[in-house]
């Protein structure tokens, strides 16, 4: 029997390598010959203006989407053509937090967050709610199982919902535009919250965002996407020294609004 077992490289600096990606959908390209590096333990933030191609490439990350040409690496595996029931277990290494948390709101907080395991794993009632008690206290949500979604403000539920993205322990966090529509106070409580998930689970870290703010506050790293080019990709605390042209309005159009 041939093993078909996902071989990793979890000593490579680098959890996730996107290498001359090229991706179009019909005549119109939206990813051009990206290159992006995410440094296996730092928070990684991709910066753009809607449509520039941000979330194609966090799609691309985690394999949901192939590209044209070129190649994505996960922990050092070529993720672009392994077979299906491999790029699942590559998929298990990734923790997702949606734009709008993506909670169910039929559901309560503990049937939100436990929904992973219940999927996923053979663990015990007891075993699953104990692990649902530790994710919501690694958020710092403690007591609130039995409320549902609508019981929540914004900031709240976006803790639920990196608690359920962390439930199966990932070694990698996506957070897709996570302080889109939110006001001051909750973006602040999100920033936070990705700053102490990467400082308590030692995860890495990929946002996707359009907010200037957030992005200098959260990220170690940041590249500026323009019409599916990485025209800028440097350590954050150097962003603001930029001289490429669109990089400099960018952030003079936020800062501006301030």
């Amino acid at each position: 029997m041939t093993d078909t077992t996902v071989v990793s490289v979890p000593d490579s600096p680098y959890a996730i390598e996107v290498k001359n990606v090229c991706k179009s959908f019909g005549p119109n390209p939206v990813l051009k010959n990206v290159n992006l590096k995410v440094r296996r333990g730092k928070t990684r933030v991709i910066l753009g203006p809607s449509g520039s191609g941000k979330t194609v490439i966090m799609k691309h990350m985690i394999g949901l989407l192939k590209p044209d040409s070129g190649n994505i690496l996960v922990d050092g595996v070529d993720i672009t053509t392994l077979p299906h029931n491999e790029l699942l277990n590559v998929r298990r290494k990734f923790g997702m937090v949606f734009q709008q948390a993506a909670l169910f709101d039929s559901m309560t907080v503990g049937e939100n967050v436990s929904f992973p395991l219940r999927e996923h794993s053979v663990l015990s009632k007891e075993a699953i709610a104990e692990k649902v008690r530790e994710k919501l206290g690694v958020v710092d949500l403690k007591n609130i199982e039995h409320k549902y979604p609508a019981e929540l403000s914004g900031g709240m539920r976006k803790r639920v919902g990196l608690a359920r993205a962390i439930v199966l322990e990932p070694s990698i966090v996506l957070y897709d535009e996570p302080t889109t529509g939110l006001d001051p106070l909750t973006t602040d409580s999100v920033d936070k919250m990705i700053l102490d998930a990467s400082k308590r689970l030692n995860v890495t870290s990929v946002v996707i965002s359009h907010d200037v703010g957030s992005a200098l506050l959260v990220a170690d790293d940041i590249a500026v996407i323009h019409e599916g080019v990485i025209v800028e990709d440097v350590p954050a605390k150097e962003i603001r020294d930029s001289t490429h042209p669109f990089v400099r309005e960018f952030l003079h159009t936020w800062f501006r609004k301030q």
